[in-house]
């Protein structure tokens, strides 16, 4: 047997579990296929690379070799596969977009946009829960773009090097049944809705440290949080069940009304990223005016907000000279 790459993850999935059990879960194999698998990397490499008992299992000497040339390795072909999807794109720079969002409110209207200005263009989209692994995916050349958003002054993680760009700032607004005591009010106090539940979606960064921050700086600790996809946050709220933060465009639904939280408490920075050694990078500023007028499209349902916006210049959209995400790299 040849000893691939796949055998030096598994070998290094063993080690970082301390055992072939839960290696097998992790790397989703069942684990007498794991056992089997160790046996016959063992074989090819002439004796055993861990010691097992029931404490777990520990590599042994010639273990310890072949771990510490698989950390070395594993990552290096990583990075040649990366740089190898992303150059394997030059060619195609202006005829493929390949976008990513977390609970996005303009993905739909940038790709229309897009489809419309370049007919012949591939385009296509890739939703997740996780901006980290947007970030993990356009650093891989597996998408070009990402569309995700920050709480507050927070920034996306530096570890994928990608340049981030401010599409639109928001306030964070409340979502409430059109049936609620304050649906009838422009605004409400956070601390008014110390007694409410509250439902978010997978992804929703303000439910993270800023809006616990939010709540302790109003007074109280939020109670339960329930957690659901977008169509499940909408029922909980429209059966009285809950409340929700929601950004400023989500988009109108009858029965339930969003209001703007008293002194703008929270706010939703919308970011277009993408990686500077890629052919997005190239494309980079015209996408980014699409978003931007993406982002302007998606106001037209929310006259009140529109209204509002002048007297608050510090929200709404960036254009594209505003100054770059704080403390990420730029383009």
């Amino acid at each position: 047997m040849n000893l691939e790459l796949r055998h030096l993850r598994m070998v290094c999935a063993i080690a970082e579990t301390g055992s072939v059990t839960k290696a097998a879960s992790t790397l989703g194999l069942a684990q007498p296929a794991l056992t089997a698998q160790l046996q016959r990397i063992e074989r090819t490499l002439g004796g055993p690379l861990f010691e097992r008992d029931r404490r777990g299992a520990r590599p042994t000497a010639l273990g310890e070799l072949v771990l510490a040339r698989a950390r070395v390795l594993l990552p290096a072909m990583k990075g040649l596969q990366d740089e190898a999807a992303r150059l394997a794109g030059a060619d195609d720079t202006l005829g493929r977009y390949r976008f990513g969002g977390v609970n996005s409110p303009i993905l739909g209207r940038l790709v229309h946009r897009l489809a419309a200005e370049q007919p012949q263009a591939q385009l296509s989209t890739y939703a997740s829960w996780s901006a980290d692994e947007l970030a993990a995916l356009v650093a891989g050349g597996r998408l070009d773009f990402a569309l995700t958003g920050v709480c507050g002054d927070a920034t996306p993680s530096a570890e994928f090097g990608l340049c981030w760009r401010e599409v639109a700032v928001d306030p964070v607004l409340v979502l409430l049944p059109a049936s609620h005591p304050m649906a009838d009010r422009d605004e409400v106090g956070l601390a008014e809705l110390r007694r409410e539940q509250w439902v978010t979606a997978p992804g929703d960064g303000c439910f993270g440290d800023c809006f616990a921050a939010a709540c302790a700086r109003a007074g109280f600790t939020p109670r339960k949080v329930y957690e659901t996809d977008v169509r499940g946050c909408v029922d909980l709220v429209d059966a009285g069940e809950a409340v929700a933060l929601c950004q400023a465009t989500f988009r109108p639904v009858d029965g339930l009304v969003t209001r703007r939280l008293s002194g703008t408490p929270l706010r939703w920075r919308l970011l277009l990223g993408w990686h500077p050694d890629s052919p997005a990078a190239g494309v980079a500023e015209p996408v980014l005016e699409t978003a931007v007028a993406a982002y302007t499209d998606s106001l037209a349902p929310h006259p009140d907000y529109l209204a509002w916006l002048p007297r608050h210049p510090e929200f709404g959209a960036r254009p594209p000279t505003a100054r770059p995400a704080s403390g990420v790299r730029t383009a």
